[in-house]
């Protein structure tokens, strides 16, 4: 039975305060009445997140956290206290500590704070930390190649890009030149690696590269235009910014798109924009 960890457990018995759930060991864990359903039986098999609650027992949800051990994400700030802060994770009830000595840089009450959980030795328990450093690292074997689609976690802003932290196993930077919308630090959103360093720095971009690329603008274009009505004031002469801003997209990727919209006639250009041809 694994703590912090989303897992398929077998009911092993039903009592007045839920039922109890096994890996087929000795242990049980409880599943709350609160989550567990009417037909439930014994010898059914259940997913659940495992934790410790507020009264430090052992227990099950049915309720899918936002992070789990050894992963990263932006959490909420709910409370703080003389000893750390609570952040919330997705679960009624329960926050998850952030202790003081895991803290780094301000952690605020009401904003989002990237931390890596982990289970505490000492303690069994799952615990937040900042410092995410040791747990994200670039190191012989990368994970990931060259052209790959991954998880992206915006974590830190430069001033050149943001550093984030890809499929919550390495460090990525994504460049400002080569944004077209805007993020924001604890955005969660996909990715394409572009390009991979002798010295293991990985870059990041947030549109696919070559014929993928512009297969997806195409998409990307015809759902906007279904959005607007059929018309975007915007055409191949406008200027890139407003295009970005739009759309999302660089001018020449927009173009690319635009031309093959054109190409099989289903918009066409005028002179305040584009339009879908019925």
């Amino acid at each position: 039975m694994k703590t912090g960890e989303i897992q398929k457990l077998t009911v092993n018995r039903i009592s007045d305060f839920g039922l109890y759930l096994t890996d087929g060991g000795e242990g049980e864990v409880l599943l709350p009445n609160r989550f567990a359903k009417l037909d439930m039986k014994e010898g059914d098999e259940v997913e659940v997140f495992v934790y410790h609650d507020s009264e430090d027992r052992l227990v099950a949800s049915t309720e899918t956290p936002y992070i789990t051990v050894g992963k990263v994400a932006a959490l909420k700030v709910v409370d703080k206290s003389v000893h750390g802060a609570f952040l919330d994770w997705g679960l009624s009830g329960k926050h998850l500590f952030l202790p003081n000595r895991n803290q780094q840089g301000a952690v605020v009450a009401g904003q989002l704070t990237v931390v890596y959980m982990y289970v505490d030795d000492r303690t069994g328990r799952c615990v937040a930390t900042n410092k995410i450093k040791p747990f994200i690292y670039n190191e012989e074997p990368l994970t990931v190649r060259v052209g790959d689609e991954v998880d992206v976690l915006v974590a830190f802003e430069t001033p050149i890009g943001y550093r984030v932290v890809i499929n919550n196993r390495h460090w990525a930077m994504i460049y400002k030149n080569q944004l077209f919308r805007p993020i924001h630090i604890g955005d969660r959103c996909r990715g394409w690696v572009r390009k991979i360093t002798e010295d293991m720095r990985i870059d990041v971009s947030l549109q696919q590269q070559g014929l993928a690329e512009v297969e997806s603008s195409v998409v990307r274009l015809e759902a906007l235009l279904t959005e607007h009505g059929g018309v975007l004031p915007i055409n191949d002469k406008s200027d890139p910014k407003d295009v970005s801003r739009l759309t999302g997209m660089s001018k020449k990727v927009f173009k690319r798109a635009l031309g093959m919209l054109l190409s099989k006639q289903k918009v066409r250009q005028t002179e305040y924009g584009i339009e879908r041809i019925k």
